[in-house]
């Protein structure tokens, strides 16, 4: 099992929905949540994406030299980003952090946000267009090789990446769709396919739809898993805890909140809604609880992952044991505040679960692409050198 945390980059705070126990965000706490996840062994943490949230790859970049074994799971967007440059930001990224990242595939489910970055696709053709783009891009990251490519929506001539990151052929694809068009890109292109934090059977019958998609393209794939953890000493602690997140949640602001999220087409983000039994004013653990120890009361006002393992230590290794078992063996989470829940995970949980964090041979080894500079903008040096007694004399007019 692989156990990533979670850099909050559009906001944190000890409850959701106020600005009541917020956290400042700035670099500084951002620097502390990556030295805590990196000093604790977490195997890597995701960095959100998002008009909501700073940049991703400019908040990454800026934690490198902040950090030494952690691996940043950072998103290129198929739509808002030339797959040519994406290949050159990756190899140039996985170089500088000798070989620390990890790729994750966001095809977007906001159509208002989409419209406001100027995609105006409809939903099976953002993942058509995604298709191409990972074709390309996968290309370009594992080949010098030039690439030609003419499609529907993506077109390029001549396409190289001179620079070749550490970790081949390219660092591992990440990709989470839980629509027909979006497990169709996962069968053909990605390593792991993650899914949102849905009820045991349900994530089954996902997984069982995955591996037979990929099997028609004679592929495998790996499974991951994106929750929230409250996690404490008891199962009471953690309930009491659980409840007081969201002891500051408004009926208004959560209204307002369930609105928004409805106007997406992500598929994903639509069973996350449908897990929400909203009664009223009640927002007891009675119905919350969605599946045993499986806590739906984060997706009242939070997009994307919104339910959370609650419980003991013993109870929630037991119920991450429980996804193991169906084949998920990466597990990316998050806790209110981060840089407290951050130890807490690593306290409570990493001595019960069968983790597996230090693999490291390929980025504690240098490995250059080539030495000196590129000629032309174009060719790589010679990498032939001369002995110093063989170097030939070059005779210069005089002046």
């Amino acid at each position: 099992m692989k156990l990533l945390w979670f850099i909050p980059t559009h906001g944190d705070g000890r409850y959701l929905g106020t600005s009541y126990g917020g956290r400042p965000l700035d670099f500084g706490y951002l620097k502390q949540i990556a030295c805590a996840v990196d000093n604790l062994g977490f195997y890597g943490a995701l960095l959100p994406t998002g008009r909501s949230c700073e940049d991703a790859w400019v908040t990454a970049s800026s934690l490198i030299s902040e950090t030494h074994r952690m691996r940043f799971l950072v998103a290129v967007r198929p739509g808002l980003i030339s797959p040519s440059l994406a290949a050159r930001m990756t190899a140039t990224f996985d170089r500088l952090s000798n070989g620390r990242l990890l790729i994750n595939v966001v095809t977007g489910g906001d159509p208002v946000e989409l419209a406001g970055d100027g995609v105006f696709l409809e939903h099976d053709d953002r993942y058509d267009l995604t298709d191409e783009f990972l074709n390309i891009w996968r290309a370009l990251v594992a080949s010098p090789a030039e690439v030609n490519f003419a499609g529907k929506y993506l077109k390029v001539r001549g396409a190289k990446s001179l620079f070749r990151g550490i970790q081949k052929p390219y660092p591992a694809l990440y990709f989470g769709g839980s629509s027909d068009a979006g497990i169709a890109v996962a069968a053909k292109h990605v390593d792991y396919y993650l899914t949102w934090g849905e009820p045991p059977a349900q994530v089954a019958r996902k997984i069982e739809t995955v591996r037979t998609e990929a099997a028609r393209y004679g592929r495998t794939i790996r499974f991951g898993i994106r929750l929230h953890v409250i996690v404490r000493e008891s199962d009471d602690a953690a309930w009491r805890d659980a409840e007081a997140l969201i002891s500051h949640l408004s009926n208004q602001t959560i209204s307002a909140a369930q609105k928004t999220l409805a106007r997406q087409d992500s598929i994903g983000q639509q069973r996350m809604l449908a897990l929400q039994k909203l009664n009223g004013t009640r927002r007891t653990r009675d119905v919350l609880e969605v599946s045993p120890n499986l806590w739906s009361g984060v997706g009242l006002v939070r997009g994307g992952a919104g339910t959370a393992l609650v419980g003991s230590a013993e109870t929630v290794a037991a119920r991450m044991l429980e996804y193991r078992d169906l084949g998920v063996e990466t597990f990316i989470l998050s806790g209110y505040p981060h840089l407290e829940e951050a130890y807490r995970v690593a306290e409570l949980l990493f001595t019960r679960l069968p983790l597996r964090h230090d693999e490291r041979e390929e980025r504690d080894r240098k490995s250059p692409s080539f030495e000196g500079e590129i000629v032309a903008n174009e060719l790589l040096p010679d990498p032939r050198q001369q002995p110093p007694d063989q170097v030939r004399e070059v005779s210069l007019p005089l002046i």
